[in-house]
């Protein structure tokens, strides 16, 4: 059974993150469940997302879904904008809420970044560590 599309693909605010996911080594786009989902071997970002027992909720449609550092975690669910999705945030997941306030795209770059490299293979990193020198 295909899930239904949950997102425009002409979205402004996916449109840039699709621009900033896909300028990592290695990155693709597909869709899983429903979601524009960005990956390299392993998923490093997801635009939208659900919350435990609201899975059809559209109130997190508009949020990208990072695998922080271990290290950040407890910083980023102090945060208001931060919360944790279904599915993904029993593994460690947050999603970062993009209609609360104006979006930081340098920090949402940071935190894809981050997520990529929690994902990623070790190769890849190395190219975007290349990259940006």
């Amino acid at each position: 059974m295909s899930h239904p599309a949950r997102f425009d693909p002409a979205d402004p605010v996916l449109v840039r993150l699709r621009e900033i996911c896909l300028a990592l080594p290695g990155a693709a786009e597909k869709v899983s469940h429903g979601r524009p989902s960005f990956f390299t071997r392993k998923v490093f970002a997801i635009y939208g997302a659900t919350v435990k027992g609201d899975h059809w909720s559209t109130q997190r449609d508009c949020s990208v879904q990072v695998l922080p550092d271990a290290g950040e975690h407890a910083a980023l669910q102090r945060d208001d904008r931060f919360f944790v999705p279904a599915y993904t945030g029993a593994a460690g997941w947050l999603g970062l809420d993009l209609t609360v306030g104006s979006v930081d795209w340098t920090e949402v770059a940071e935190l894809v970044e981050s997520s990529y490299r929690n994902t990623a293979g070790k190769r890849l990193v190395a190219a975007l560590d290349l990259g940006s020198r």
